[in-house]
C-alpha cells in the first residue's frame, strides 16, 4: 500500500477548555462582541472542510451547560489533566472511530478554518504521526519573545527542535540583523495527532528537554516521534490575559 492517500475520512476536532485558568479564570465564557470565546472557537472550527466532527472537551459543568446551550457537542473529562493533549486523549476515547484528532486552542476566538484544513492536509500522508503549524517570524520583538516558541525544520518539513530562544544561533551576525540573514519560524500551537499516536504519547513520562523549555512537544521528539510541519501565513491571536482581550476587542469589531 502506498504511504500516501486522500485525507482520512474521519478527522475529529477537539477544543480543550477549562474554567480554572490561573491568569484568566473563566476565560472560555468571556463575552466577545455578544458571543462567548468558546462559542466563537467552536463556530470557526466548524467551518473547516476537513473535520468530520467538532467537540469541546472540558471538566467544568458551567462550560458544558453553555456549549450545549448554543447547540455544541461536549465531552466531559477528568479535572486532573496537565495538558490539552491529555484532555484530548481522554475525550477521543469517548468518540472512537476517528483516524486523526486535531487539538484546537480554546483561546483563539478568531482562528481561521484554513489553518485547521492545512493541518488536516498533513495527514494525507499515512506516515504522518503528529503535525503542527509554523509561521515566518516577522519582527525582532517576536523573534526574542520567550512566550513565542521558535522551531527549526529538516528538509522533509519535520520539526527538529522547539525553543523559547531564537534558533538557530547565528554566530557571526549581530542579533539585530538575524532576520535579514536567516528565515526563522515561530510555532503556531495547534496540533494534529494520528489517533494511535495520541494514545501512545500520553503514556510517556515528562522528559528532560520538556522540563527545560516547558514545551510538551519536546517530549515527543525526545522519544523519537516525528512532527510534520506546515507553514501558514495567517496570524493568530490568543487570549491569555485580560489585556489580550482588550487588544482583540479593538482589532475585531464583530
Amino acid at each position: 500500500m502506498s504511504s500516501t492517500s486522500s485525507i482520512p475520512v474521519r478527522i475529529l476536532g477537539l477544543i480543550p477548555a477549562r474554567y480554572a485558568s490561573t491568569r484568566f479564570p473563566g476565560k472560555p465564557l468571556i463575552d466577545i462582541h455578544g458571543k462567548s470565546m468558546i462559542q466563537r472557537v467552536y463556530e470557526q472550527a466548524s467551518k473547516s472542510a476537513t473535520l468530520s466532527e467538532v467537540a469541546v472537551a472540558t471538566d467544568d459543568e458551567r462550560i458544558r451547560e453553555h456549549v450545549e446551550g448554543f447547540g455544541g457537542k461536549v465531552i466531559m473529562t477528568a479535572n486532573t489533566h496537565q495538558s490539552g493533549t491529555d484532555r484530548c486523549a481522554e475525550a477521543a476515547r469517548h468518540l472512537p472511530g476517528f483516524d486523526v484528532i486535531i487539538n484546537i486552542q480554546g483561546d483563539e476566538p478568531y482562528i481561521d478554518a484554513r489553518q485547521i484544513d492545512l493541518l488536516g492536509d498533513c495527514f494525507s500522508n499515512q506516515e504522518t504521526e503528529l503535525a503542527t503549524l509554523v509561521k515566518i517570524v516577522s519582527s525582532n520583538e517576536e523573534l526574542h519573545n520567550v512566550n513565542s516558541p521558535k522551531v527549526i525544520l529538516n528538509r522533509h518539513s519535520e520539526a527538529l527542535y522547539f525553543s523559547r530562544t531564537p534558533i538557530p544561533y547565528l554566530r557571526d551576525k549581530s542579533p539585530d540583523s538575524w532576520l535579514s540573514a536567516h528565515t526563522f519560524y515561530k510555532h503556531i500551537g495547534v496540533y494534529g495527532y494520528r489517533a494511535d499516536i495520541l494514545e501512545a504519547i500520553t503514556k510517556l513520562p515528562v522528559s528532560l528537554l520538556e522540563k527545560a523549555e516547558s514545551l510538551e512537544q519536546l517530549r515527543w521528539l525526545e522519544n523519537g516521534y516525528k512532527i510534520k510541519v506546515a507553514v501558514t501565513d495567517i496570524e493568530t491571536r490568543a487570549i491569555d490575559t485580560p489585556e489580550d482581550l482588550k487588544t482583540v476587542l479593538k482589532e475585531n469589531k464583530s
